[in-house]
């Protein structure tokens, strides 16, 4: 059981009988009353986010997840498909159960697969993935890295902002917390 005083971002709980893994929290303290904590949930399962309160000091079931290290193989438009690397067996997820994890799969990578029991839950990203510019604006001569920024679609189909010098063919590295630009990659 974990208290509303040790919540951290990313940690999964039972509520109500459902997973959801915290994706934010704010401790709210009102001129009378005593605090209270609002919850923006993500239901492992589902895939919907919510938003809870709850009074300070409840206590809720932190959940264990197992830990598998697997490969991206392929999709085939609706289901993901991933093999672990130490029994070779294969594991079929959803686009709804990956969510926005989609975004930065590509094939062959290595990432962890986390199980509830035999059931397969989601997968944990690499905090950094290199990708390849297909489409952007063409960059002019007198760019700088701090004089802007616009927008490019990667390899695996996400868009996000760059620096104007950023140019189609160019490998950059995303953080995959928060879908941004870190910097780009010389190979």
């Amino acid at each position: 059981m974990i208290s509303t005083g040790e919540l951290k971002k990313g940690i999964t709980i039972e509520l109500d009988g459902q997973l959801y893994n915290i994706l934010d929290y704010q401790h709210i303290k009102m001129g009378r009353g005593s605090a209270q904590v609002r919850m923006k949930l993500r239901d492992v399962r589902a895939g919907h986010t919510i938003e809870r309160t709850f009074q300070a000091g409840d206590k809720f079931r932190r959940v264990r997840l197992d830990h598998h290290t697997v490969q991206y193989l392929y999709n085939d438009g609706e289901m993901y498909y991933f093999m672990d690397t130490d029994s070779f067996e294969q594991h079929a997820l959803s686009r709804e159960l990956l969510g926005d994890a989609v975004d930065y799969l590509k094939d062959n990578m290595l990432l962890e697969l986390l199980t509830y029991g035999d059931e397969p839950i989601g997968v944990e990203l690499p905090i950094t993935v290199d990708l390849e510019v297909v489409e952007t604006e063409p960059g002019f001569k007198g760019d700088t890295a701090t004089g802007g920024s616009k927008p490019a679609k990667l390899d695996t189909g996400l868009t996000i902002q760059v620096p104007l010098f950023v140019n189609i063919g160019d490998r950059i590295r995303v953080d995959t917390r928060s879908g941004t630009y870190i910097e780009r990659v010389t190979s």
